[in-house]
């Protein structure tokens, strides 16, 4: 079996030490495997969503329900965080809402309507290990 390694790009929202939401590159792990490149289990942390967003669904500053990957299908959307950053997301991206605390982030419409699929992720993982640069 090979070695080589690749990863999978996400977006992390998070709380910085201001209170506010801001952007971080990830890339999580990945291991070249007979059925392709594998990241190792990643530990969740409760029931996955499905979420069909229809036009209209613009929400001003809210903080994530919990720690969660945000799967887009379909749909755009554009985040701001309270840092004043903006950034969309369409399909095949993954967002990491990661900011349970402070003022939080914006989520404006792009394209509707927006599929989305939210997977809970356990408190015991450590994403700074897979910030971009480290």
């Amino acid at each position: 079996m090979a070695t080589e390694t690749t990863g999978m790009p996400v977006t992390r929202i998070f709380t910085g030490d201001d209170g506010e939401s801001h952007f971080a590159d990830l890339v999580v792990p990945m291991q070249l495997t007979d059925r392709g490149f594998m990241s190792a289990p990643i530990e969740l942390g409760g029931a996955t969503l499905f979420r069909a967003t229809p036009p209209g669904g613009d929400i001003d500053y809210h903080t994530a329900p919990r720690r969660q990957f945000v799967l887009h299908l379909q749909g755009e959307v554009e985040i701001e965080c309270g840092d004043g950053t903006r950034r969309r997301f369409g399909p095949g991206d993954v967002l990491l809402a990661d900011d349970t605390t402070g003022r939080g982030h914006v989520s404006r419409d792009v394209q509707t309507p927006r599929r989305q699929i939210f997977v809970p992720v356990s408190a015991d993982v450590d994403v700074t290990l897979w910030e971009v640069g480290r």
